[in-house]
């Protein structure tokens, strides 16, 4: 049977095209879509089960994005070769697409719906996580499924101040700006991104023309939905009781709006909302509590909520007592672990960071092995949420998706501000004590702290703050709160997370749990994120607000230094003996990369003398001498012929000082001028053109005796013009005869030649400089 294939087209309008497939693969899904930019290839399915399980009253959705190494014509990594558990950055495009999704469904739909989107085709100039919340938006479309608001999200770039819609990964290494937008035709729904310093207004610049790209891609899936022609499937709805509801409100409904502007501690508030809670159960019979147990609990959380905001949007009052616009107050410390390389706590109210930095060489980079990445990570951070952090006892299943959005969050803000200097691969992990609201914030504040005090080269301090959102409809009231608290967060409309330095934002994140976001609300949260960031940065600088001027004593110092690459193998050595002998000797690390046929070596030590040692050991294997240099040499070795001596700037460099070369006077015996052990100046005279072999001269350094006019003319050494024909004049007889020659002692040819007096008649001698 052949498919019936329907597609759309959406025109980027800069030459680049999107298309959105349906009808040939994975058609006993709810809905497949094929979604292609260029030769990227991403297919997205989703399965909804018909009825909800019982008891269930939020929607059990997931989202699971893959990346295929056949995509990309390549193996998986590791032993097994085949996909494996999912990838951190796999994890957070789940993350982004959830983040969209999860809220526009209708709030009484909860069916088990899995939404999977896999890379199939990989095309290097395309991100295909910018076109994963398409696809998923796409394959909803396609379905019957009761998901009525269409999304889209694109990612936004900005180089040479020229913003772009999904850029290449080319354009994105030249942009200041890397966010992805999702959103509606009407509203933002997300946020997520980097950026270098950018304003307030340059964001919203941002996040407004990525959201006329959306429109577009909006526009193409209800084509496609209205093509595809499926009517929306019903459900069954919610179970309501308008009595059990009413019977709920009148008991608990004033006792928690006192409570909530009583302006309590997280604790105490928490048992005064359960002591409520168990007054209103009290309330009603043993059968009622068994047959209307799952309604009571859903009106209490409404009737809460309720209370709370409207405490809020009343009364200007927080559940803390604070003003909408006002921060926790904040204690920092530094230098709180001895044996670490860098440490800090940020506590702000009842959340509570403590950071550690580690230093290593590049060595410890963080390896990238993705279809479509492949690099390192230099600078790296990890997050990590314990459930002592909240009072709570609960089993540890690995490191959750939470905690990886977080840290990378986290990463982002703070990675931007190492400065290009720096030598060291730097791990920054936060360890989050106490948390009742923004520990993501804290955690890039106490980032911050143990950075500078590891003596990392940052170019600025970078702080954090969290906004929320307390909004009503009906009434068009709204109200942006700075700093949340935890229910706040679990209670409002938004989470909306923003980094920065005192110039400008580094780094974002938003979620919003309504429908969507206007623009005055967002403008009004970045402006009041601003004023409290830089609240907040006042009191890190406090602490400290510049780098420690070197690292800690007990952390590691790091030395890059570059040689021409033909010395590479001379460093490593046969077998990497010759590396492996200076690390155990100088108790140092050293790591030798390649690098435009350089070699750049790091050298990572504790000890200022083993670093020393293997910048000796390095001079000394690259050392060349330059010709009519001079040199500090020691001899080593005493031959009859001459002396072998070491460079004294460079150990284990040896050269032959010739007897001929020691003084000006003939030399008899080479221990009539030097000694073992004697330390003196020599001229490097370059290659010696007989024998092949570098020369050095003791005596060329020396005054040159005056000629003794009386001396008989040496006849048999020829001429000073050194013209070979006239050397001896052609007569045997000045050579001596066959027999005053047999009767020498000989030795050995290498040995003779080099044994021979020597002037500066023959060439053999070092020239003037």
């Amino acid at each position: 049977m052949i498919p019936n294939v329907i597609k759309e087209i959406i025109d980027l309008g800069d030459g680049r095209s999107i298309s959105i497939e349906t009808g040939k693969l994975a058609k006993q899904a709810d809905g497949s879509v094929v979604v292609q930019m260029g030769n990227s290839m991403l297919l997205a399915t989703v399965v909804s089960a018909r009825t909800a399980a019982p008891g269930i009253d939020f929607l059990p959705l997931t989202v699971d994005y893959r990346e295929k190494f056949a995509a990309a014509g390549r193996f998986p990594g590791g032993f097994f070769k085949r996909e494996a558990r999912p990838s951190d950055a796999e994890v957070l495009t789940m993350r982004l697409v959830d983040r969209v999704l999860r809220p526009l469904f209708p709030d009484d739909y909860h069916a088990e719906t899995q939404v999977m989107i896999q890379l199939m085709s990989h095309d290097e100039e395309v991100m295909p996580d910018a076109l994963a919340g398409l696809a998923a938006s796409a394959a909803l479309a396609v379905s019957d499924v009761p998901f009525y608001t269409l999304i889209s999200e694109v990612r936004v770039g900005r180089v040479n101040g020229q913003l772009i819609i999904n850029p290449s990964k080319a354009q994105l290494a030249e942009s200041d700006i890397d966010m992805i937008i999702g959103a509606s035709a009407d509203t933002i729904a997300m946020v997520e991104g980097e950026m270098k310093e950018i304003s307030e207004a340059e964001m919203v610049e941002a996040i407004k023309f990525a959201h006329e790209a959306i429109k577009l891609q909006v526009a193409a899936q209800e084509k496609l939905r209205a093509a595809i022609g499926k009517e929306f499937r019903t459900y069954e709805p919610e179970a309501n009781d308008d009595e059990v509801k009413a019977k709920v409100y009148e008991l608990a409904y004033d006792k928690f709006f006192n409570i909530a502007k009583e302006s309590s501690a997280k604790h105490e508030r928490s048992e005064k909302f359960a002591e409520v809670k168990e007054e209103v159960k009290a309330a009603f019979t043993e059968e009622e509590l068994l047959e209307k147990a799952e309604l009571i609990s859903k009106y209490l959380y409404k009737s809460q909520k309720e209370a709370v905001r409207n405490v809020i949007l009343d009364l200007g009052i927080r559940l803390d007592g604070r003003k909408t616009t006002e921060i926790r107050p904040i204690w920092c410390e530094i230098d709180y672990l001895p044996s670490a390389h860098g440490s800090s706590i940020f506590t702000r109210g009842e959340t509570q960071a403590l950071a550690t930095v580690t230093l290593g060489t590049s060595r410890e980079a963080n390896i990238i092995d993705l279809p479509s990445e492949q690099g390192e990570e230099r600078f790296y951070l990890h997050y990590n949420f314990p459930p002592f952090s909240t009072g709570e006892a609960k089993p540890l299943r690995g490191t959750s998706r939470r905690e990886v959005g977080h840290g990378n969050l986290a990463q982002r803000a703070l990675k931007n501000m190492i400065a290009d200097e720096n030598p060291y691969t730097v791990r920054v992990v936060s360890e989050v004590l106490e948390s009742n609201g923004s520990s993501s914030m804290a955690t890039v504040c106490a980032g911050t702290l143990a950075l500078l005090d590891a003596g990392v080269k940052m170019k600025k301090p970078v702080s954090g703050i969290a906004m929320g959102l307390i909004s009503d409809d009906a009434t068009g009231r709204w109200a942006v709160l700075s700093d949340i608290l935890g229910d706040e967060d679990h209670l409002g409309d938004m989470d909306f997370k923003v980094t920065g330095t005192a110039d400008g934002i580094t780094a974002c994140q938003m979620d919003i749990k309504i429908d969507g976001l206007n623009y005055e609300i967002m403008e009004q949260a970045l402006n009041q994120a601003r004023d409290g960031r830089l609240h907040i940065l006042g009191k890190l600088t406090e602490v400290i607000d510049t780098p420690r001027e070197t690292v800690k004593r007990h952390a590691p110092k790091i030395i890059t230094v570059t040689i021409p690459g033909a010395y590479i193998g001379a460093l490593i050595g046969p077998g990497g003996k010759v590396i492996q002998e200076l690390q155990k000797a100088s108790g140092t690390t050293i790591v030798i990369n390649e690098v435009n046929e350089q070699g750049e070596v790091e050298i990572l030590g504790t000890s200022p003398e083993g670093i020393d040692m293997v910048l000796r050991k390095i001079d000394s294997i690259i050392f060349k001498p330059q010709v009519g240099e001079t040199y500090s040499v020691k001899v080593i070795k005493m031959l009859d012929f001459g002396a072998v001596v070491e460079y004294m700037d460079a150990p284990g460099n040896e050269v032959l000082l010739h007897v001929s070369e020691l003084a000006w006077e003939r030399t008899e015996n080479v221990t009539d001028v030097v000694n073992m052990g004697d330390v003196f100046d020599v001229k490097y005279i370059g290659i010696d053109p007989k024998t092949r072999k570098e020369k050095v001269s003791r005596k060329a350094l020396l005054p040159r005796p005056p000629r003794d006019e009386n001396a008989p003319k040496r006849e048999d050494r020829g001429p000073r013009d050194n013209n070979r024909d006239n050397r001896g004049g052609g007569k045997r007889d000045n050579r001596g005869s066959r027999d005053d020659r047999n009767s020498r002692d000989r030795g050995p040819r290498e040995e003779r030649r080099n044994d021979a007096p020597q002037n500066e008649n023959n060439g053999e001698t070092p020239q003037e400089s």
